[in-house]
Parts: structure tokens; C-alpha cells; sequence
């Protein structure tokens, strides 16, 4: 047997099967064939520790899906519990070992198994039985370990919810897409899949591109109508989710991109789905999660603009259905603009992130969301579901008294929501009298609108890639500028730190293609934009003409780590500066800061005070490089925690350096929405947070409801521990303690 081409092929198999029940299969099938034991089974460990069989080859099929053990019985048990392989060539005779009638395993002698270990954890154990009595062999025990370890990353989360019956109650974990529970029946949002579209020749290229013509009007004339049909339930925000698909559809990227393809011979959907799938694709290698989040929007539209193209008729829920749960893949904004308002109670993706469109418009509509799910098995349209923005889950077929729980945790939610929409034009003030600024992040304009509606001070974080992302060449000093003064002119009188181009590394451009092995650590950032200086002297000229003299405009500047970045950035500003000035255009110097991401910033900040106006800390990036953990990695994402107490040590050691200086600072980042995060850096006197917009009412709400003071107290206790969980105990706690816990999501 070849080892390594024997372990490749079985894992690969497994990890294309569709169905967990065919994955299972597969696994003990190819195994059986693999080292010709007479028994393959798979044993998969229950979340009370029960270890039931799932599949098997050479067991009682009849077994399979039914026969359990407890938690440490048998030899099964033993194996999960001490995470180690048992071995042997007579299992009666082990100490451990427990005859199950119903799998009719007593014609089979050996036994060896070893544990499936996932983030530290068991989650099922591997077997395999012979009629001869014999120890398996070195090789193969080894063989089966090595298999056990690469299984456990491509079987799903939860493996035994194959084995429940389609009508049973259900748990199934996704992200959060936006809060509160929605109690409904399931709406299956079946929609054509571009992706799917196969090549064909153009028979006559000119009259296709006449016909895409055609296709972009229409679509944008359907748009328009979605638009009024949501009618009163239009606010800003999801007008803003609208404009920003008119923006795509009207993008010269796309427009020309597809007219270039049908040129070329290819037929308009497959030079849709060439165009949309490329732009898409670089979007989904980026590293950051809200750009990243952008490739669900193109794949939305590039379905949409197929769908009319092909005629497939709408997919609405008759009237009798009841309160709706719109469910699918990709739900899209048509979905729910076709849906009435007064119906629709939830949204579950089984694909996307909180990020992405169909996110933020559930976000601005109150509509609970679950995205990234996976799809829900034995669901149809009718069957009911519990969708749980607040924690990531949805709940299938719930039982009644599961369903009174979440009426109950409604009637709670709806409460919460009425105090906080009191709370809009209220300051975060402390009960004893401390102001904090709450700024909103964005980097589309479709975000803007909803940042003003949630009371927000002005924009923490405003991400300049989008232009450069959705174009065929790098955009002019035009285009930056209707879009900048657009942001500005929306928040005048209000502060906005717009962050100079980020890209390169993991964001590469589709007209500028960057290849690095570590994208993390390589030419991104400040590094980029200063070796392509007339791109930074062009986006700076657009951001001071864009102020015309005003105050609102803050400059950030992205992973700094040397003085030399800095003095080279004045250098182009002053240029800048002087060049407007030249042709007459009224300008001021605005405000320059740095985000402190780069862990070797932190130690030159007191030299760095002189040269800058004030520092905002990037807590998402600065808490992967301090803990070299990616965040997005699902293989160590389970021990990223911006509570680390090495994280907090440095932004306290950071706030101190601010503090002497007698600079302003801020924070962004997911620790700014987290509401541990935000009594801990109340405590040590960060007096501005930037998160998204959604998360703005509920942290003005914890602000309101503390007194600095005992934050600070806290603080204090928190930097005396050493393990995030003490220090999640501890500020959660605090929390709870003062009625807070709704915050949580656990009252």
C-alpha cells in the first residue's frame, strides 16, 4: 500500500462528499479496502459525551445511527477518554471492553481504535475489527492515526446531525449576520446560480452587446422598483444597500468586461459569470473580513442580472404562509425586497459572513440573520425555524417549550430596543460624568447612512480601497473625490479618519496583481502606497479637495513601524498642500495620525508624539501580531481573543504614551463592540471607540449605565491576571452585576 496516496485519496473523497451520510460512508468503505480489515467503523461523540456509531462496514448496518455507548464505556470510551489507541488481539478479554448485541460484533476478535481529535477535543473515534486475533501492525496503527488526524478538518461541525431524524429539534451554528430572534416557517429562496453557467459561442457578438445594454437598463429599472416596494420600511440605510448595487451596475469594470468577453466569442451569461467570478475572486483572497464580505455582493448581483436575463420567474410565498424565515444559500436583496415587511422575521444564509450585504441590510431592516450555516438538511418551505442573530444559531423543528423560551427572550429584546432607540441623540456619558465619542466604521457609502441613523459622533474607520477594488485601472483624482466629498459632506461637522490606501499583499488589485508568501508581513499598507508615491500624492489630493478647508478630514496611516514612513508621508502631504495652493484650490493641513497595528510601534510611539496628531489602535490586527494568530484561520481562530492579557498590557502601555504626550486617541476593532472589551478600555481612559454601525446603540447603553470609576477598578483587576478566561469572568461578571448581561446575549 502506498501510505501517502491511500491517505490523500480518502481525505480528498471526504472532504468533496456533499452529504455527511456519504462522507461517513466513504471514510469507512475506503478504509476497508484500504489495510483489508474485516470492520471500518466511525464512532462520533455526542455533546453529553455519548459515543454513537454513524457508519460502519462489516458491523450490523441496522446498528449504525442507533448504537450507543456511555460517556468512557467500553473499549470505544476508553480510547475517547484517554486520547489514546488501543490495540489489541482478543478485545474480550481487555478489562474495557462491552459487547454490543445489536452490531453482532462477537465473530470479530481485534480491535483496534484510535481517537479523532478536533481543537484539542474528541470527537469521535476510528475502528476497525478482524475475525483473526492479531495486533494491528506499526504501519497500519500509524496510518490510522495519521488518517484520524486529517479527518478530523474535513468532517463537518456536527457530524451526528446526519443521524437525527429530519423532524426533530436541531441545532446548527452559523455567524452572526444581525440581531434579535425571529420566530417563522422556512421560505427556500431557490435562485439560478451564475457560478453554474457553462461556456458557449456568440453567434453574432454585436447584437449580444446590445443585448447586455439592455440587460444592465433593466435590471437597474427592477432595482429602482424594489426600492419603492419596500416602501415605508425604506430607511437610509437600506436605500444606501440599493445605491450601492447601482454603483455596481453601473461600474465600468463590469460594464466593459462582459462586452470584451462576448467580443472575444463567449455568450453573455458566461461572459457574466467570466467578469463577475474574476472581481469576486480577488475580493475573497483579501485578508480583511469587510472586504473579503464584498465578493458575496458581486456574486448577489451577477445572479441577479442571470436570473433576468433567463426569465426565471420570482419566487414569492403565498400569502397564507405566516411569518417568514427566508432561507438559502444566497439570500439576496430581491429576496427581500419581494417579501412583505409585516411577514418576514429572520434571514439564514447558508453561505456569507456579517459583512456582507445581506448582512447589513438585515442589520438596518431589524431583521434577525444567521449567515455561514451550511445548508439545513430535511427543511422545507413551511417547516419551522427559530433563527437566533444574537448568538449564531438557528433552531429547526423546536419543541414548544423551546419556542415559549424565545417568545419570552422577543418580548425582552423588543423592550431593550425601545430604551436604545430613546438613546440615539443621547452622549455616552457615564454615570459619573465621563464623554466618550462613538464613531462608526465603513468603506462603502451604502454604510454611511446607517452609522447617522444609530447616533453615530462620525466615522472612526473609512477604508479607501473600494474605488481602487471595483475598477479596470487605478481611479482618478475625480472619481476619489465625488466619493470622498460624498462621506465628508454626510458627516459635516463630525470627525472622519479616512485611512490612506491599504492594499497590496493579501489585497491585490485585479489590474495590479501582487504574489508574496506571507501577504501579512509583505508590501501592504504604508510600504505600498509610498513606493507607488503619485498613487498617495493623487488619493491625498482628492481627500484635501474633498474637505474644501474643513475641519472633518483626518488622515490615518496604516501599518507604520519605522520614523522614515512617517517624515516620507509629511513630505507628500506638505507637496500636496502646496501644489492646491498653487492652483488656487482652498485647503488646510489636516490632521495626521498612525494606526498603531504593528507591534513595534508601540515602543516608538513617545518618539513618533512630536510628528503626529493623535494615534488610533487597530485592535483586530494588533491582536493577531501580538498573538501571531489569523483570526480567519478555523485551525487556531478558537484561541484568538483580543482579551488577551498580553493585548490589554499594550493597549494600556499604548493609552499611557498617548496620555503623556497629550495626544488624542482611538480605538477600532471588533474590542470596540465587545462589551468586556469596552468596560475594560473605559477603565484605562480610551475616551473613542469605532465599531459598526449596528453595534453603536448598545454600547452607548453600557456607557450610560457604569461609572468610569469602577471601571477602572476592574481594569486594574484585570491587568493583575493572566489568562483571557479570568478576564472575561471578571468584566462579564461586572456586567451581569449591574443588569447588563442582555448585552451578552445570556439574559
Amino acid at each position: 500500500m502506498n501510505t501517502l496516496q491511500e491517505l490523500t485519496r480518502i481525505v480528498q473523497a471526504a472532504a468533496q462528499a456533499d452529504q455527511t451520510e456519504d462522507q461517513v460512508k466513504l471514510i469507512v468503505e475506503a478504509i476497508h479496502r484500504a489495510i483489508h480489515v474485516d470492520v471500518c467503523s466511525l464512532y462520533i461523540a455526542a455533546t453529553d459525551g455519548t459515543m454513537a456509531l454513524v457508519a460502519s462496514r462489516g458491523l450490523d448496518p441496522q446498528a449504525v445511527g442507533y448504537s450507543r455507548l456511555a460517556p468512557g464505556r467500553g473499549l470505544v470510551g476508553r480510547v475517547a477518554q484517554s486520547r489514546h489507541p488501543i490495540n489489541v488481539a482478543d478485545a474480550a478479554s481487555h478489562p474495557d471492553f462491552c459487547y454490543l448485541a445489536e452490531t453482532r460484533e462477537d465473530e470479530f476478535r481485534s480491535f483496534c481504535g484510535v481517537p479523532v481529535v478536533r481543537a484539542g477535543a474528541v470527537i469521535g473515534v476510528l475502528v476497525v475489527q478482524s475475525r483473526e486475533g492479531r495486533v494491528m501492525s506499526a504501519d497500519e496503527q500509524a496510518f490510522l492515526v495519521t488518517l484520524s488526524t486529517q479527518l478530523a478538518l474535513v468532517l463537518p461541525p456536527e457530524p451526528l446531525a446526519a443521524h437525527t431524524p429530519a423532524n426533530t429539534l436541531r441545532r446548527v451554528r452559523g455567524v452572526k449576520g444581525a440581531p434579535g430572534t425571529g420566530i417563522g416557517s422556512a421560505w427556500l429562496c431557490e435562485t439560478v446560480d451564475l457560478y453554474a453557467v457553462p461556456d458557449r459561442p456568440c453567434e453574432d457578438p454585436a447584437a449580444t452587446i446590445d443585448e447586455w445594454h439592455q440587460l444592465l437598463a433593466k435590471v437597474s429599472a427592477d432595482m429602482d422598483k424594489e426600492r419603492e416596494a419596500l416602501g415605508e420600511q425604506l430607511s437610509d440605510g437600506v436605500g444606501a444597500v440599493f445605491t450601492a448595487y447601482q454603483m455596481l451596475l453601473n461600474d465600468p469594470g463590469l460594464r466593459t468586461g462582459v462586452e470584451q468577453a462576448i467580443a472575444q466569442g463567449q455568450w453573455l451569461p458566461g461572459a457574466l459569470r467570466q467578469v463577475v467570478h474574476h472581481y469576486a475572486e480577488v475580493f475573497l483572497a483579501m485578508e480583511d473580513p469587510y472586504l473579503r464580505a464584498r465578493n458575496e455582493d458581486l456574486h448577489h448581483l451577477g445572479n441577479k442580472l442571470y436570473q433576468s436575463w433567463s426569465g426565471a420567474p420570482e419566487n414569492s410565498p403565498a400569502d397564507d404562509h405566516g411569518p417568514l424565515v427566508l432561507t438559502g444559500a444566497k439570500v439576496s436583496v430581491s429576496d427581500i425586497a419581494a417579501c412583505d415587511p409585516q411577514r418576514l422575521v429572520g434571514i439564514v444564509c447558508y453561505e456569507g459572513s456579517s459583512l456582507s450585504h445581506t448582512a447589513v441590510l438585515a442589520n438596518a431592516l431589524g431583521i434577525p440573520a444567521v449567515m455561514g450555516t451550511g445548508k439545513l438538511k430535511g427543511i422545507d418551505n413551511g417547516s419551522p425555524l427559530i433563527v437566533d442573530g444574537n448568538t449564531g444559531q438557528v433552531i429547526l423543528f423546536p419543541s414548544p417549550s423551546v419556542r415559549l423560551e424565545f417568545e419570552r427572550l422577543q418580548r425582552a429584546e423588543l423592550a431593550l430596543k425601545g430604551e436604545l432607540a430613546g438613546l440615539r441623540d443621547q452622549p455616552a456619558t457615564t454615570t459619573d460624568g465621563e464623554r466618550v465619542r462613538l464613531l462608526a466604521n465603513t468603506g462603502l457609502l451604502a454604510d454611511i447612512s446607517p452609522g447617522l441613523a444609530n447616533g453615530a459622533e462620525g466615522i472612526g474607520l473609512y477604508r479607501t480601497e473600494m474605488p481602487f477594488m471595483v475598477s479596470e485601472s487605478f481611479p482618478s483624482e475625480d472619481e476619489q473625490l465625488h466619493i470622498y466629498r460624498q462621506v465628508l459632506a454626510a458627516y459635516r461637522g463630525r470627525p472622519v479618519y479616512m485611512r490612506i490606501l491599504d492594499i497590496g499583499g493579501d489585497k491585490p488589485l485585479p489590474y495590479f496583481p501582487i504574489h508574496e508568501e506571507n501577504p501579512a508581513l509583505g508590501w501592504r499598507g504604508i510600504r505600498f502606497c509610498l513606493d507607488n508615491s503619485s498613487l498617495l500624492m493623487t488619493q491625498v489630493r482628492a481627500m484635501l479637495r474633498a474637505a474644501a478647508g474643513g475641519d472633518e478630514l483626518h488622515i490615518l496611516l496604516p501599518m507604520v513601524s519605522n520614523t522614515g514612513e512617517i517624515n516620507a508621508f509629511h513630505g507628500v502631504l506638505q507637496d500636496a498642500l502646496q501644489q492646491l495652493r498653487e492652483e488656487g484650490v482652498e485647503v488646510q493641513r489636516p490632521q495626521v495620525g498612525i494606526m498603531v497595528e504593528v507591534p513595534a510601534a508601540i515602543s516608538l510611539l513617545p518618539a513618533w508624539a512630536p510628528k503626529l496628531d493623535f494615534f488610533s489602535i487597530g485592535s483586530n490586527d494588533l491582536s493577531q501580531y501580538l498573538l501571531a494568530l489569523d483570526r480567519n484561520n478555523p485551525r487556531v481562530a478558537g484561541a484568538y481573543d483580543h482579551i488577551h492579557p498580553a493585548v490589554l498590557q499594550e493597549i494600556a502601555r499604548i493609552t499611557t504614551t498617548a496620555r503623556s504626550a497629550g495626544l488624542p486617541l482611538s480605538l477600532c476593532g471588533e474590542m470596540a463592540s465587545d462589551p468586556a472589551g469596552v468596560v475594560f478600555l473605559l477603565g484605562i481612559g480610551i475616551r473613542k471607540l469605532s465599531m459598526s454601525a449596528s453595534k453603536l446603540p448598545r454600547i452607548k447603553w453600557l456607557l450610560r449605565s457604569m461609572a468610569a470609576s469602577d471601571a477602572a477598578d476592574l481594569a486594574r483587576q484585570a491587568l493583575t491576571l493572566d489568562n483571557s478566561a479570568d478576564i472575561r469572568q471578571l468584566l462579564e461578571g461586572a456586567l451581569h452585576q449591574r443588569g447588563l448581561g442582555r448585552l451578552l446575549g445570556s439574559e
